[in-house]
């Protein structure tokens, strides 16, 4: 399943979540991420491990860097290093998920009928969405979730938020695209549909769009990355993507 692409985008996500972070420390086969001003969003405070670790060390580098924070979250990059972890870490009391990197291996299609839009404009929809997930926490828990958006902007050299619209202006489906000209290098990330909106071909104009605005960057390698074992993958290879590889995230807390 790997390819020649993997390495490529796997120093893609490694640079994108370093220029996205307020501050780094470095680690033993990683580093770690931190963001205060939205300390409630695990993605922008945890471990990244990016080559092969001692695994028994793991825990106990991972509590010293995130023993402040009620959570702990670990992505390893390099698939071979997060088999490696796995049983220790779950030993350790966290959960284990596996995603896939999935290339765009399809035609590009022509057109596409979603826009960019700005982060005011998706607040409401981000809301709504995370309020539905998470309807215990509280509303400091989703105003991290929704404003840890402004954060990506650093995270490339170009970062656009794509929005498709009801017919009553309603942001319906929306996702991330994140572009490094000078590699050749997009990511579509976090593509979300309103349960309102469902089966009503929001998330695939936001797809088609977001492939075609890729393509006009000159953007040859464009991938996204997708849990596993949920149905959204099928949805993906569907419309040209393929795995090419995998990561694993690790959490408890």
């Amino acid at each position: 399943m790997p390819s020649s692409e993997l390495p490529r985008i796997n120093a893609f996500l490694s640079a994108f979540a370093r220029r996205q972070a307020a501050r780094i420390v470095e680690l033993p086969g990683g580093f770690a991420v931190y963001d205060d001003a939205f300390a409630h969003s695990r993605a922008d405070n945890q471990v990244v491990i990016e080559t092969a670790v001692d695994p028994e060390a793991l825990p106990a580098v991972a509590e010293e860097a995130l023993g402040h924070l009620p959570h702990r979250m670990i992505s390893v990059l390099d698939d071979e290093a997060g088999t490696a972890c796995a049983e220790r870490l779950v030993r350790a009391g966290y959960t284990h998920s596996v995603h896939l990197v999935m290339l765009h291996t399809g035609p590009v299609p022509a057109g596409g009928p979603a826009d960019e839009v700005d982060l005011d404009t998706l607040r409401a929809p981000l809301t709504r969405r995370w309020r539905g997930m998470l309807p215990d926490v509280g509303s400091e828990v989703i105003r991290h979730l929704v404003d840890r958006r402004e954060a990506r902007s650093r995270g490339a050299g170009v970062v656009r938020f794509i929005g498709a619209r009801t017919d009553e202006g309603e942001v319906a489906s929306w996702a991330d695209l994140y572009v490094d000209a000078a590699t050749g290098t997009a990511q579509i990330e976090d593509l979300v549909t309103s349960e309102a909106h469902l089966g009503r071909g929001y998330g695939n104009a936001v797809l088609t769009t977001a492939l075609r605005l890729a393509v006009e960057e000159g953007c040859g390698t464009r991938f996204l990355i997708a849990d596993a074992m949920d149905w959204p993958r099928r949805w993906y290879e569907r419309r040209g993507f393929s795995p090419i590889g995998r990561s694993h995230c690790f959490e408890r807390g």
